[in-house]
């Protein structure tokens, strides 16, 4: 595998050491890096020679600088704030480069449009970090369900608790027109894990909205999904923590699937399968865009029988044997 020259998007957030230490990880070269906050001590971790930008002017011309000097960036690694992916996806391809961008890759479906045809003019291409198919029990449930499933409907029951502090509103994760909303900002990984195993999307219904909570009913080609996402911490289940660990659980049929841990390689796994040629591309992330897109607009729908059950119980007494997760 070649040594490629990387530039990141994004430097100071803690998404990025994940991808620092992915670039490395294969053997690539971390160029320059950005971001308008210059506590990114953690990049002498991994590349301290990497030079380092506040403003987008100046990180601009360093890129360009390279280019017109034989020594250009081949690949954009995009960690900055969900809002902001489109555009610094589009600069990338300007500069004649490829693109790996963290999650959610736009807020808005007709985004992914203009993105294809910038990839069609460009002659590069995009990636998406969606280290969730990658994991080693989501691979053995697909191939489960792939062979022997038989067209049957699962009846799924999804629950992410990951807790946030009174930060976590006051910044741009707590601006839905930046973040996308509780069901994109925390939550389009589950969709796009939920939609690659059990199919597209039938049915989308929203169940409850609020500022750190979202839930709601999602019929898939072959399940029936009741899911709740939170970072209120008063919605950790009894005896999951309550000083930071995240609470995951999804069953299916009744049966807890395991799929907390192994997350820790999951970012150089999907680097190593894009320099490979096997990322995944604009198309395979429009169904999850898709899905989490309507969630901001739809109504509230009460009751029903297809409510998760943790709406029925009271605040930290979820339900299920999910994995507490530091």
């Amino acid at each position: 595998m070649n040594s490629k020259a990387f530039a990141i998007v994004g430097a100071a957030g803690y998404i990025a050491t994940r991808h620092m230490r992915a670039i490395r990880d294969v053997g690539g070269v971390l160029c320059a890096a950005l971001d308008p906050n210059d506590s990114v001590g953690v990049i002498d971790s991994f590349f301290p020679d990497a030079h380092f930008f506040t403003e987008f002017e100046r990180f601009d011309r360093h890129v360009d600088l390279l280019r017109r000097r034989g020594q250009p960036i081949e690949m954009f690694s995009i960690c900055s704030p969900n809002y902001l992916h489109d555009a610094h996806c589009r600069f990338a391809l300007r500069s004649d480069a490829d693109v790996i961008c963290e999650k959610p890759l736009v807020l808005n479906p007709w985004n992914l449009d203009g993105l294809a045809e910038m990839e069609q003019a460009t002659g590069r291409r995009i990636f998406n970090i969606l280290q969730l198919r990658l994991h080693p029990s989501v691979r053995k449930l697909k191939a489960r369900l792939d062979r022997d499933d038989g067209g049957r409907m699962h009846e799924v029951d999804l629950t992410y608790v990951t807790p946030r502090g009174r930060w976590f509103g006051a910044s741009w994760k707590g601006d839905p027109h930046k973040a996308g909303g509780i069901a994109t900002n925390i939550g389009v990984h589950f969709f796009d894990l939920l939609v690659h195993v059990f199919g597209g999307v039938r049915s989308n219904v929203l169940h409850l909205r609020e500022d750190t909570r979202n839930a709601g009913y999602l019929e898939l080609e072959r399940a029936r999904v009741r899911w709740f996402l939170s970072v209120d911490r008063g919605d950790l289940p009894e005896g999951a923590g309550r000083n930071g660990p995240s609470y995951r659980s999804l069953t299916m049929d009744g049966e807890e699937f395991e799929f907390s841990g192994g997350f820790a390689d999951l970012h150089t796994e999907s680097y190593r399968q894009i320099l490979d040629g096997k990322g995944f591309g604009i198309e395979e992330v429009r169904a999850s865009i898709e899905a989490v897109a309507h969630l901001r607009d739809a109504g509230v729908e009460v009751g029903g029988e297809n409510r998760h059950p943790f709406l029925g119980q009271s605040q930290g007494q979820g339900q299920g044997q999910g994995q507490s997760q530091g």
